[in-house]
């Protein structure tokens, strides 16, 4: 059996016994939609809103919030439907990086398509550390609530969002363009050491302690206008679904699609997880190891998870690496976390709980020292990698390939 892997800008071909083929998942395929269709429809029947028009008349300033290069969102479709009816108002832009960098001229141009150069002097990043930040409250689990002045300068906000599972907070999406988006370092900490619960776990919301915090963080925000535009996208990147309107009323309606195409049955749990990760998610370690956290779902225990990331950018965000390498195992790194929690370390803790039971073999660019640091096996190739995996799991075992792990979560029928 032959199977085209993603990587990078190609892909890889793998050979495997037909004996040894477990699954091949992507996310749930739906029937083809008419893009520009959805979106005109949901902006002309907003949910718990009235028209954007009405929204944005008589507003003084206007701030549009985006997500930055690391999220699939068509922020630049969207905008063709948004721009048109703020013609000739004060209106900004503002990149929700949460703690991610400032993404660079080729990102934005991702984000912001054919508009870049037109809206580019309206275009502002946020910077967890440096930008003028306001303090709203504090949640009830004591997180204070600092976002970027921006926010509060603005008399109307329009927030554009993808939803899709997320490994500790439930779902992307909504609540989370505030909170981590335009959040204060501090508050992100605060927000994301929640992560370390049991309950912090793709598709929960309810009784997840990182998505009720950032709920609690909105509700400072109930007197601020806000419109919010939130898509949920196909396995090939289109949008299957759209909706306008009330914040959490657009969430709530899309997290419910978003399980149509992310949430995928499987037959059994495998012995070798392939889990790929595609763009834009392969952009860094940071961002890729959201595919191990899903793929640990279809994955024996005693079995191998072989990471597949081209990790264009290189680490990113390295507070999780650092935690990792001062480590001499799992188990190790587990205990210093427990000691103090810095931001990062939630990710150095998923990952650390796999690998107390499953081995982590990577496929990636970066150097194979890198990949050691963070418990990683390093491999040159997919093939290396499964060959591997198959010797060292025995002639009984079986390979599942997940192919968009990052945002596919398996899940094992009852027999």
């Amino acid at each position: 059996m032959r199977i085209e892997v993603p990587f990078g800008e190609g892909t890889e071909t793998v050979e495997i016994p037909d004996e040894a083929l477990g699954e091949v998942v992507f996310p749930n395929e739906l029937k083809e939609c008419d893009e520009e269709a959805l979106l005109q429809a949901a902006l002309s029947k907003p949910i718990g809103s009235g028209s954007l028009a009405d929204f944005v008349r008589e507003a003084a300033n206007i701030l549009v919030i985006v997500n930055d290069a690391t999220r699939p969102t068509p922020t630049s479709k969207i905008l063709d439907f948004l721009l048109p009816p703020l013609a000739g108002l004060n209106v900004k832009f503002i990149v929700a990086t949460g703690m991610h960098r400032e993404p660079t001229d080729e990102e934005m141009r991702f984000i912001f398509g054919d508009r870049y150069e037109e809206l580019r002097p309206r275009i502002f990043s946020h910077d967890s550390k440096k930008s003028d930040m306001f303090l709203l409250g504090t949640t009830r689990r004591g997180t204070e609530i600092r976002l970027n002045k921006m926010i509060a300068d603005a008399d109307r906000i329009i927030v554009i969002g993808s939803v899709e599972p997320h490994y500790f907070a439930g779902y992307t999406g909504g609540r989370k363009a505030f909170l981590p988006g335009v959040s204060a370092y501090e508050t992100i900490e605060q927000n994301h050491k929640h992560a370390l619960s049991i309950d912090a776990q793709a598709l929960a919301l309810e009784g997840n302690p990182v998505h009720e915090d950032m709920e609690d963080a909105m509700a400072y925000l109930k007197n601020t206008k806000v419109f919010s535009v939130m898509v949920v996208l196909d396995r090939n990147h289109r949008i299957c679904s759209a909706y306008a309107g009330d914040i959490d009323e657009t969430f709530d309606a899309a997290v419910a699609k978003a399980d149509e195409v992310f949430v995928v049955n499987l037959a059994s749990k495998a012995d070798v997880v392939v889990a790929v990760t595609s763009f834009p998610h392969d952009i860094d370690l940071y961002q890729s190891q959201k595919a191990l956290d899903n793929a640990k779902y279809a994955v024996n225990d005693g079995g191998i998870i072989i990471l597949v990331s081209a990790c264009r950018t290189g680490v990113g965000p390295d507070t999780f690496l650092k935690l990792l390498a001062s480590a001499e195992t799992p188990k190790d790194a587990l205990d210093k976390i427990a000691q103090g929690y810095k931001l990062g370390y939630h990710k150095a803790a998923k990952m650390a709980e796999i690998g107390l039971n499953i081995k982590m073999y990577a496929v990636t660019q970066l150097e194979p020292s890198i990949s050691r640091k963070a418990h990683l096996t390093p491999k040159r190739t997919v093939q290396e990698a499964v060959d591997g995996a198959l010797t060292e799991m025995g002639e009984e075992a079986k390979v599942t390939f997940i192919m968009d792990a990052v945002i596919t979560v398996p899940k094992i029928q009852p027999v």
